[in-house]
C-alpha cells in the first residue's frame, strides 16, 4: 500500500501537504474524546484541556526558543499570514500616515492576495524583484526601506522552487535600519510554512519579530498553525470574539489540533538533519537523471540553496497541466505550481522560470519529496516522463 493507502501510487507533493504523522493522529485522538471541554471554562474538564494547551505552547516556544506566551494558535498557513499583515496595517493606518510594506514578487498567494488588500484599503506595497536563481538579496530589502514602512515579510522558503532565503542576513539589515534612525520599525515577518522540517526555526537567530507556521506542511494537524508574535509588536485582531489567544485571535482553542503541532514540530526538529541529508541526496539525484534525460529542460531555482525536498523543472514547451493529469493517471502526483496559485503571472514557477528563459511559460513542474520518498520512486517519475 502507498501513501494514503493507495496501491501503487507515488506521491511528490509534499509541498503541498504532508500526511499525518501517526503519533500525531493518536494524540489528536486522545484529546478529541469526551473528557476535555472548552478551555476558557472553570470546571475539572476544561481545567484538563487547559493544562494541554499551556503544555502544547511551552513545548512549542522550547522548539522556536521563544516565550510561551509569543505563540498564537491559528487555523494554519494563510491565516497566519493575514494576521500578520493586516494586523499591523490596523495598528499603523491613521489619517496622516499611510503604511508601507515591502514583500517580494514570489511570495505565497497568501502574502500577495493580502498585499492587493493592503493597497485596496490605502496601504503602499513595494514588490523586490529576485535574480534568476530565486533567492532575495538583503541589500535590496533594506534599499526599500523608507520612513513609513512598517512591515518587511520575505519567504523564508520558496513553496514552488524551493529556494532558500537569507532570513538571518535580512534581518539584521531590518535591525541595522532601525538602530541608525532610532526607531522599532519596521517589524520583520518570515512565512516560514515549508521550512520546519529541514530548516532551523530558531525565532532568536533568525532575527524575526512574526513567523507563520502550518501543520499541514510538516506532517501535523489540519486546519492547525502557528504564529510567533514577539513582546513588544503592536498587531490588532483580524477575527473578534472571545479575545482567546492574547487577544489576537478569537475563537474557542482546539486543544487535540494544539497538542498534534507541538508533536509534529518536536519530531520534525529531531528528525530534520538525518531526514535532509537523505532527501538532498535524492533531489540530486532526481535533478541529475532528469536534466540527462531531457537536455532541453532546466532546473529553475537554485541548485544548491534550495529545500533537500524540492525539484523544480522546466520542459520547454510542455503543457504543464496535461502533464500532472497524465502523470496522476500513471500512478503518480506531483504539481505544475504551486496549489494556491494555479500558474498565475505572479507564481514563482512563472516569474523565475522566465528570467532569462524562453518556451518556459506555463511548461514547470514540481516534484516535492517527502518521508516515504525512496530511489525507485524517482526511478519511476523518470520512466513515466519519459511517456509524455
Amino acid at each position: 500500500m502507498g501513501i494514503f493507502g493507495r496501491k501503487k501510487r507515488v506521491f511528490l507533493d509534499y509541498a503541498s501537504m504532508t500526511p499525518v504523522d501517526p503519533g500525531v493522529l493518536e494524540v489528536i485522538k486522545k484529546y478529541s474524546n469526551s473528557e476535555f471541554a472548552n478551555p476558557s471554562a472553570l470546571y475539572d474538564e476544561a481545567l484538563k484541556a487547559k493544562e494541554v494547551l499551556k503544555d502544547a505552547r511551552e513545548r512549542i516556544a522550547v522548539v522556536l526558543n521563544c516565550q510561551k506566551d509569543e505563540i498564537i494558535f491559528t487555523s494554519g498557513g494563510t491565516e497566519g499570514n493575514n494576521l500578520s499583515i493586516l494586523g499591523i496595517f490596523e495598528s499603523y493606518k491613521t489619517l496622516n500616515f499611510t503604511p508601507h510594506f515591502i514583500t517580494t514578487v514570489i511570495e505565497h498567494s497568501s502574502i500577495l492576495e493580502t498585499m492587493k488588500e493592503i493597497e485596496r484599503r490605502g496601504g503602499e506595497v513595494t514588490y523586490i524583484p529576485v535574480p534568476a536563481e530565486g533567492i532575495v538579496n538583503p541589500k535590496d530589502v533594506h534599499l526599500a526601506i523608507k520612513k513609513n514602512t512598517v512591515l518587511v515579510t520575505i519567504m523564508y522558503a520558496n513553496n514552488e522552487i524551493g529556494t532558500i532565503n537569507d532570513i538571518k542576513g535580512i534581518g539584521k539589515k531590518v535591525r541595522d535600519y532601525r538602530t541608525k534612525n532610532y526607531t522599532h520599525l519596521p517589524y520583520f515577518h518570515t512565512d516560514a510554512c515549508q521550512a520546519p522540517l529541514y530548516l532551523s526555526t530558531d525565532v532568536l537567530r533568525l532575527g524575526v519579530d512574526l513567523l507563520t507556521l502550518d501543520g499541514i506542511k510538516m506532517y501535523g494537524p489540519r486546519g492547525a498553525g502557528i504564529l510567533y508574535v514577539k513582546h513588544g509588536i503592536n498587531l490588532m485582531p483580524i477575527i473578534f470574539g472571545g479575545g482567546q489567544e492574547r487577544n489576537l485571535r478569537s475563537g474557542t482553542e482546539n486543544v487535540p489540533n494544539a497538542a498534534g503541532l507541538a508533536l509534529a514540530l518536536e519530531i520534525a526538529d529531531s528528525m530534520k538533519e538525518k531526514e535532509g541529508v537523505r532527501l538532498t541526496e535524492l533531489r540530486d539525484y532526481a535533478i541529475e537523471m532528469i536534466l540527462r534525460n531531457f537536455p532541453q529542460a532546466s532546473l529553475n531555482g537554485s541548485q544548491t540553496e534550495r529545500l533537500p525536498n524540492n525539484v523544480n523543472i522546466c520542459f520547454p514547451n510542455l503543457d504543464a497541466e496535461f502533464a500532472v493529469i497524465n502523470l496522476d493517471v500513471n500512478g503518480l502526483a506531483s504539481s505544475y505550481s504551486s496549489s494556491c496559485m494555479n500558474l498565475k503571472e505572479d507564481s514563482s514557477s512563472y516569474v523565475v522560470g522566465n528570467l532569462g528563459k524562453e518556451n518556459c511559460r506555463n511548461s514547470s513542474l514540481r516534484f516535492s519529496l517527502g518521508r516515504e520518498t525512496r530511489k525507485e520512486d524517482i526511478d519511476f517519475l523518470v520512466t513515466q516522463l519519459k511517456k509524455l
